[in-house]
């Protein structure tokens, strides 16, 4: 019986360190810091104008931890530039302590407050937004 030769499999060859193969996009690679939050809305979202002319819509999200007496409060601040339409108005709709579930991309920037002293803020901007629960008595808009 004839001994057939194996393949030898050809040696993996690297991309030059500058270059970052990617099979699913044909984009530059971006990096991007996410953020999920579960929390309760601080009050109902507002719509506020940019200098640019759109619109954004702002509001808070407060997530608690530890033990019951002595609970801590984060509170973090959104910005979502959702178009006009259905999706806006149903965020604007949100009321004060509605449980939601936030992804968001987050980045931190630098200033110089009145006094003159530096400060450091985290800034998250809303890609997706799901409501897990409604405060008690709340009102639900039906839709015809």
């Amino acid at each position: 019986m004839a001994a057939r030769a194996l393949a030898r499999p050809r040696p993996l060859t690297s991309a030059p360190s500058h270059t970052i193969l990617r099979a699913f996009s044909s984009t530059p690679c971006a990096m991007v810091a996410k953020i999920s939050i579960v929390g309760r809305l601080a009050a109902e979202p507002e719509l506020q104008p940019t200098a640019s002319g759109n619109d954004v819509v702002k509001y808070a999200v407060g997530t608690s931890y530890g033990p019951r007496d002595n609970r801590q409060t984060s509170w973090f601040r959104v910005a979502s530039f959702e178009a006009e339409g259905p999706r806006r108005d149903y965020l604007l709709g949100l009321q004060k302590g509605t449980l939601v579930y936030v992804d968001g991309e987050a980045s931190m920037r630098t200033f110089e407050d009145k006094e003159g002293q530096t400060r450091s803020a985290l800034n998250i901007v809303q890609r997706s937004l799901e409501v897990l629960k409604r405060p008690e008595g709340a009102r639900v808009e039906e839709t015809a």
